[in-house]
């Protein structure tokens, strides 16, 4: 396998460039969402100069329309191992779509029946079920998290499991502590007790490859701004299910799912998105796919080398973080596990709050965020809630060893 070199990579990207006091920037915001790269841009732009029409007219530009969503749905199944394009659809954001799944589901339930969640979990999959099952007189159950490492505990799950479950909504990541779940395990676990499974992809999207069928999930969702898009959500769900459940819709409206005029031009920019991950895994891939190869497997390639880069990232700082006086790392913090998380990493610094650290970093030019990032009941269980929560370093695959090197000497710095 090619070493990974995220320099050409960033070049790929105008945000990158950018200059505070003389010195470039870090952006370590990535979790909240990503920069883009160039051709990203050029779609949105190119699809407003050549393509701007609504769908299926028979002049010319309302069918390059159609040509762009088409290819889009293809190209995200591909990112996701679908089935079929007609798995997927794309939304306003993740929130919305899990919000119309779960009113859809809420409607098939009966009072007692039960949904599991998980305390770990960012409200976009916390929130929509749990008013889901008050509207249907449905029990909420939630799966606890072992504050030491925040992650789930799956012996708890067990117990939560029974003949009444009818879903359990888990995150695929952390958003804010980084935590990957072992989904596939969670699944097997739930369908074996007859219950559906709903995972949010959003944070573990960037960070490593998907496949729905492997991992035997109903339903996932992700959002293209948090893999280098716009800002456009997408929910995958296994077609029969898609075809079952009741829908929301206008009368004339030939697609169950995607309700209203899409947003064209965000779905343009997503194919450019997908389209760019693809040429990572030709840079990087083992042994390099070549374009002809499938997409499927040139992006299977690009998250497995983007996967092994970050890990690496992770243990470096992760290393570095520990040797900071006053520093408290949540989630795993061990390097040895970075298998385990994303290189998504909470602190806290003593003798600062984390809205003053976060706001230090800036003035240095460091972009990271501050707060809860809705994992609100996570952040409340580490008792961080109440004096601003945590601070997030975010890391994807065009961070560089050196931004992380100045990042912990900054860090030590404030320490000091």
């Amino acid at each position: 396998m090619p070493t990974f070199d995220p320099l050409p990579l960033r070049a790929e990207f105008p945000a990158l460039a950018r200059e505070q006091a003389g010195r470039p920037v870090i952006f370590l915001d990535g979790p909240g969402g990503t920069q883009v790269p160039q051709r990203v841009i050029d779609a949105v732009a190119a699809y407003y100069r050549e393509a701007n029409a609504n769908t299926h007219g028979v002049f010319a530009t309302s069918r390059r329309t159609d040509e762009i969503l088409a290819e889009a749905h293809a190209a995200v199944a591909d990112l996701l191992g679908a089935g079929s394009p007609a798995e997927v659809k794309f939304g306003q954001n993740m929130t919305s779509l899990t919000f119309q799944l779960s009113r859809s589901i809420g409607r098939t339930l009966a009072p007692g029946e039960e949904l599991i969640v998980t305390r770990l979990d960012h409200e976009a999959n916390r929130g929509p079920w749990i008013a889901a099952a008050a509207d249907a007189g449905a029990v909420v159950r939630e799966i606890p998290v072992r504050l030491d490492d925040c992650t789930l505990d799956l012996a708890a799950l067990d117990a939560l499991l029974g003949p009444r479950t009818r879903l359990v909504a888990v995150g695929y990541a952390s958003n804010a502590v980084g935590t990957v779940n072992p989904v596939a395990e969670i699944v097997r676990r739930a369908h074996a007790a007859g219950a559906l499974v709903f995972v949010d992809a959003v944070h573990y999207a960037p960070h490593g490859p998907i496949d729905v069928v492997a991992l035997g999930a109903d339903f996932l969702a992700c959002s293209a701004y948090k893999f280098f898009g716009p800002h456009v959500g997408v929910l995958w769900g296994r077609a029969e299910l898609l075809a079952e459940l009741p829908a929301y819709k206008v009368r004339p409206a030939e697609d169950r799912w995607e309700t209203g005029t899409a947003n064209h031009e965000g779905i343009a920019g997503t194919l450019a998105a997908v389209e760019y991950l693809a040429s990572v895994g030709d840079r990087f891939g083992a042994p390099g796919p070549g374009t002809d190869a499938t997409l499927r497997a040139r992006l299977m390639a690009a998250m497995t080398a983007i996967g092994s880069y970050e890990r690496t990232l992770s243990a470096r700082l992760l290393a570095g973080l520990a040797g900071i006086p006053g520093l408290t790392t949540y989630g795993i913090a061990d390097p040895a596990r970075v298998a385990g998380r994303t290189p998504t990493v909470a602190v806290r610094l003593a003798g600062w709050t984390p809205l003053a650290l976060a706001a230090e970093l800036a003035r240095r030019g460091i972009y990271c965020w501050d707060g809860d990032f809705y994992a609100t009941t996570l952040v409340e269980d580490l008792g961080a809630a109440a004096d601003g929560g945590v601070v997030r370093l975010g890391l994807v695959h065009y961070t560089t060893v050196d931004e992380v090197d100045r990042l912990l000497a900054e860090l030590a710095e404030l320490a000091g």
